[in-house]
């Protein structure tokens, strides 16, 4: 227990024997897991041992073209980059920078603690640090490129991504407050489309108020932290939501987002727009209908739909490869073009 909330479980990386078979396991079993030491021998993780300026000309080795965007916050914000009490703005500056230019940044201002913070995350490593994915080669088979998360102390608003994610402490110490999707209800989450860097973002788990979020209890009961150390990493399954505060003075992550069980290109996250427009805005009855179509033929908690017939005689819900996905792809595709 950390603070009275349940723990993630965890495991020794030194004990892995068969990475592919562990990644399969984990997202197999869809929870967060802790790995410790993952990612301890990199040598980006020796440097940052070492010093912030030995991270900074470590990566001055890598090669990279383009700028990135950063936020810069005022010291008065404490690393909390957010909205704006009326939730018309943020908190925060958006400056454009190369990444080396934000690490010298980064590493120039740990000089003067009470200026300005600035934070730059999910910077492609292959377009900005070529070299340092070879260089720093991830233990587990997740096909996936790597992005680098660097800055001052800072606290991430709660949010979820739409891929299954392996997030590695390279420097400084990370915790995350995880809540598992059903939680969702009672994270009381602000705009889809108005957010600071793509995902929305729970309201109640930034700014906590018993009279105006009531329903946060419930998900704080189901909460649980990791904390990771240096060279420590943590598996993250899709939607699960996560507040992220960076502790020390100097933090670096580096992350790998990928779809683990994608059949195909199309993303779930899609459909549920999707269904936005179709159905969300129905009458209550018949959202109720719709609901049972869709735990019948999707959700498919009792089993196949069509488990009652012989699966030669399945059709388009036969197994999606080789051939149906481009079926129902198609099908799809024509009935959106018909209107």
């Amino acid at each position: 227990m950390a603070d009275g909330v349940p723990r993630v479980t965890e495991r020794d990386a030194a004990t892995i024997r068969d990475p592919a078979a562990l990644l399969a396991e984990l997202v197999e079993e869809g929870a967060p897991v802790v790995l410790r030491g993952l990612v301890a021998d990199w040598p980006a993780t020796r440097a940052a041992a070492r010093s912030a300026t030995a991270f900074r000309d470590y990566c001055a080795g890598f090669s990279g073209s383009g700028e990135i965007e950063a936020f810069v916050g005022d010291a008065s914000i404490k690393g909390a980059y957010y909205y704006r009490d009326a939730l018309d703005g943020f908190n925060f500056d958006r400056r454009r920078m190369t990444l080396q230019a934000a690490i010298d940044a980064i590493v120039a201002m740990l000089d003067a603690p009470a200026g300005e913070t600035l934070y730059a995350g999910s910077v492609p490593v292959a377009d900005h640090l070529r070299g340092f994915a070879e260089d720093n080669v991830l233990p587990l088979p997740a096909r996936a490129g790597a992005r680098i998360w660097l800055g001052h102390a800072a606290n991430i608003a709660c949010h979820y991504d739409t891929l299954d994610n392996i997030a590695c402490v390279v420097a400084g110490r990370r915790r995350f407050t995880l809540y598992p999707p059903a939680a969702i209800a009672d994270l009381y989450v602000g705009p889809i489309d108005n957010t600071m860097a793509g995902q929305p973002v729970s309201l109640a788990a930034a700014t906590p108020d018993a009279a105006r979020f009531p329903r946060f209890a419930a998900a704080q009961e189901r909460a649980l932290t990791a904390d990771l150390a240096p060279g420590d990493a943590l598996y993250l399954p899709k939607l699960w939501w996560h507040r992220v505060e960076s502790t020390a003075p100097f933090n670096v992550l580096v992350n790998y987002w990928w779809d683990a069980t994608a059949a195909g290109p199309d993303a779930p996250y899609a459909t549920l727009l999707l269904a936005m427009i179709a159905i969300a805005e129905r009458p209550l009855a018949e959202r109720r209908a719709w609901r049972a179509f869709f735990d019948h033929y999707v959700f498919r908690e009792e089993g196949h739909p069509l488990r009652h017939l012989p699966a030669d005689r399945h059709g388009l819900l036969g197994p999606l490869r080789p051939t149906n996905y481009g079926r129902l792809r198609a099908l799809v595709m024509h009935m959106l073009r018909a209107h």
